[in-house]
């Protein structure tokens, strides 16, 4: 059986996700792997992530969205030593999940740069925690 590849949000899972109307903020954590070659661009993936990356900033600012964390993955320290790691991270914190929606719903919203690039990924919605006491 063929893997599966995963790059447009799924319809009944973001209804779930805008109808829990949290005004909390909200944690996005992306999981990515870049397509080797992009052919549409001639650019590699990566590349071309990073533009789409250019062109969602505008977006991603009028969210009032913080990019938490972006960067590579280098060790697996628990988990299969088979498992690919995925190529890059981030972890986008938005102030609602409305900002989001309006984020993504945008006109102009570049998805489909985002969907060039990617050979996989993940999107995967978080909330935050209260801090754990730590006491010594």
């Amino acid at each position: 059986m063929d893997k599966q590849h995963h790059l447009k949000i799924n319809p009944g899972q973001v209804s779930d996700f805008a109808n829990s109307a949290s005004e909390n903020p909200v944690f996005m954590l992306n999981m990515v792997k870049y397509k080797a070659l992009v052919p549409e661009t001639g650019m590699t993936g990566k590349e071309s992530y990073t533009e789409y990356m250019r062109q969602a900033t505008p977006f991603f600012l009028k969210a009032n969205a913080e990019i938490v964390f972006y960067g590579s993955p280098q060790h697996m320290l628990i988990g299969p030593e088979d498992d690919i790691l995925w190529d890059d991270v981030l972890i986008i914190k938005y102030n609602s999940v409305s900002d989001f929606m309006t984020m993504i719903m945008a006109k102009g919203y570049p998805s489909q740069l985002r969907e060039q690039a990617l050979e996989d990924s993940r999107l995967i919605h978080c909330t935050s925690h209260q801090k754990i006491n730590q006491t010594n």
